[in-house]
């Protein structure tokens, strides 16, 4: 079983919020992740937290969610003049290629979907390798609330409130050794019962692959989510386990984990197998750099409408600059893309 190791401090200033509420702010511990404000809140109640978000309901969810509840870190946050996405587009307007190829696909057939039980494989170069059950690799962290952009390639963005814990406190647990360069992803394959690995969609080689270089996923924005909106994360959206890196476009946030590897090459990942021109491993957000079909300098923040589009401007990193952009000091992000 996993060591218990305290979870990384937070932020120092939250982005968004409905305007239902606005909620004083507070610093978490100290040091700093710009985009969101953990308040130090273990104890609060389920329902209360995920009734902050209109139409979100509290859902159970499974026994290990619910015994993370009374120590999560929720967020207390202000309007900066950006709203959170509503559930419902977040939750029926999204890519999981394993649920079908159309927008609409993933929250259709979310219930083809089992993650009970559910496993991970932590294996590569790493001290402690092992395969552990969902509820074993959960256990050892307190869960965060991150309220992040997300930002897809394909130019729409939405702002989520996710619940999980910074990939920085596993890596730290599992002791990657001094040939790890970077960490590779898997999602699951072969599963008779998801239509999008049964459909005739057949440019994906299964299983969905994704990666970062290593000190990438020990940058504190990145995070394993398991839940979101105050609740268990649904099957349409990566559920049980799935990456969070905001910084970059939303395919690299790969769902439905069951395969954490450790690396000491560059890990081919699947949307650089299917066309490296168009996605490359960096998959970095990047007004000045276009994808060969289309701009990348403005996108469309859902909801929007053919009367009300809501376009804005495109930010370098997706306003994640001062936390990361040192990753990539002297690279030439015209050819890192």
């Amino acid at each position: 079983m996993l060591i218990k190791v305290p979870s990384a401090s937070a932020c120092k200033e939250s982005d968004v919020t409905p305007e239902e509420f606005y909620l004083s702010r507070r610093a978490f511990i100290g040091g700093s992740i710009a985009g969101l404000a953990l308040a130090a809140a273990p104890g609060a109640a389920f329902a209360q937290d995920a009734s902050r978000y209109p139409d979100v309901q509290a859902v159970e969810g499974p026994a290990w969610f619910q015994q993370k509840l009374p120590t999560t870190q929720w967020q207390a946050v202000t309007v900066k003049g950006e709203a959170i996405t509503p559930f419902k587009d977040a939750t029926h307007y999204n890519n999981f290629y394993e649920l079908g190829a159309d927008k609409g696909d993933p929250s259709a057939n979310a219930s083809a979907l089992k993650t009970e039980p559910w496993s991970v494989v932590i294996d590569g170069e790493v001290a402690k390798p092992g395969r552990y059950a969902l509820e074993d690799f959960i256990k050892p962290y307190e869960l965060e609330e991150r309220i992040y952009r997300l930002r897809c390639v394909e130019a729409w963005s939405m702002v989520i409130p996710w619940m999980g814990f910074p990939l920085s406190a596993l890596l730290k647990q599992v002791q990657p050794t001094s040939k790890a360069k970077y960490i590779r992803f898997e999602t699951l394959v072969d599963r008779k019962d998801l239509p999008g690995q049964q459909s005739s969609f057949g440019l994906i080689n299964w299983p969905y692959v994704e990666g970062l270089r290593l000190d990438e996923a020990m940058n504190p924005l990145a995070i394993f989510a398991v839940g979101m909106y105050g609740r268990v994360l649904p099957n349409q959206n990566g559920a049980p386990l799935r990456l969070v890196v905001p910084w970059k476009y939303g395919f690299k946030s790969i769902k439905s984990i069951v395969r954490i590897s450790l690396v000491e090459e560059q890990p081919k990942t699947t949307w650089q197998s299917i066309a490296a021109d168009e996605y490359g491993f960096y998959a970095n957000v990047n007004p000045n750099v276009d994808h060969p079909r289309w701009s990348q300098a403005r996108e469309r923040r859902l909801p929007s409408g053919l009367f009300s589009p809501n376009v804005r401007d495109t930010l370098m990193f997706n306003g994640y600059g001062d936390e990361v952009a040192s990753l990539y000091a002297g690279m030439d992000l015209r050819v890192n893309y």
